[in-house]
């Protein structure tokens, strides 16, 4: 199926494997009633994304009880091929070790879309 864009909608399944291929995303979370956005190196397993920040940062407080997004790509240089999923869901933080603690955010919504050369 095509979206409005003519881009190709992946479903949870597809969303979620092409996600576990890689280990760069970034976290969308609100600063002070602003968006923020900021990189990190993630984990899947089949019902989070886990991710550590430092503690005290505000990411860290951003995570506790509150719900984020989660991106993370693939993309030709040329932006003519690839893919992109988004993930919604509800963030906690867990166990602090040497000065960082570790997010679980769930995978409430996932959305995918792949676009290919001539789409």
């Amino acid at each position: 199926m095509l979206d409005s864009f003519g881009q190709e909608v992946l479903n949870r399944a597809q969303s979620l494997e092409l996600l576990g291929s890689t280990g760069l995303g970034r976290v969308v979370f609100t600063d002070r009633g602003m968006p923020a956005v900021q990189p990190v190196r993630f984990a899947l397993d089949e019902h989070a994304l886990r991710f550590g920040v430092p503690v005290g940062s505000v990411l860290a407080a951003a995570a506790r009880g509150n719900v984020l997004a989660f991106e993370a790509d693939s993309l030709t240089p040329e932006l003519d091929a690839g893919w992109w999923v988004t993930v919604l869901g509800h963030a906690n933080t867990d166990d602090v070790t040497a000065g960082e603690c570790l997010v679980r955010m769930s995978l409430e919504v996932v959305t995918g879309r792949r676009v290919r050369v001539g789409q």
